[in-house]
């Protein structure tokens, strides 16, 4: 079971041709992961101020498909592929409509960001996380 938002692709995220500038992908990237977390009950802010935890991306491999355009509605859908000890790996998958658009896999990894070493998910994280996770129940 995924999680799912949108983003509409604005004029600052495009080239003069209003054609979608890669980088703004991955600022919109860790937007709808912000948005994640929130949903998996563990909402950024109160993870870094008051908690110390962050979530450092460590490894991302993504795979550009077709093009987006100025105005065009950016459908995301992200799924737990694992959750480790300390680490949570995540599918991405970016559409416009019926089209896939970008793939990506990115790995998380909770720090604490006092000592900037990982550390294992709080269970209250964890299971938040969890509830976003890839089954193979059919």
């Amino acid at each position: 079971m995924g999680f799912t938002t949108s983003r509409r692709l604005g004029f600052s995220e495009c080239d003069p041709a209003g054609i979608a500038f890669y980088p703004a992908y991955m600022r919109l990237l860790v937007d709808v992961t912000e948005e994640f977390f929130a949903h998996a009950n563990s909402p950024w802010p109160a993870m870094i101020r008051d908690r110390r935890v962050g979530v450092p991306t460590v490894k991302l491999d993504v795979d550009f498909k077709a093009a987006a355009f100025h105005g065009d509605k950016l459908d995301f859908t992200l799924t737990v592929i694992k959750l480790g000890r300390s680490s949570l790996e995540l599918a991405v998958h970016v559409a416009v409509g019926e089209r896939t658009v970008w793939t990506a896999r990115q790995i998380l990894v909770a720090t604490n960001l006092d000592t900037h070493r990982a550390i294992s998910w709080p269970d209250d994280l964890r299971a938040g996380l969890a509830a976003f996770e890839e089954t193979n129940d059919v």
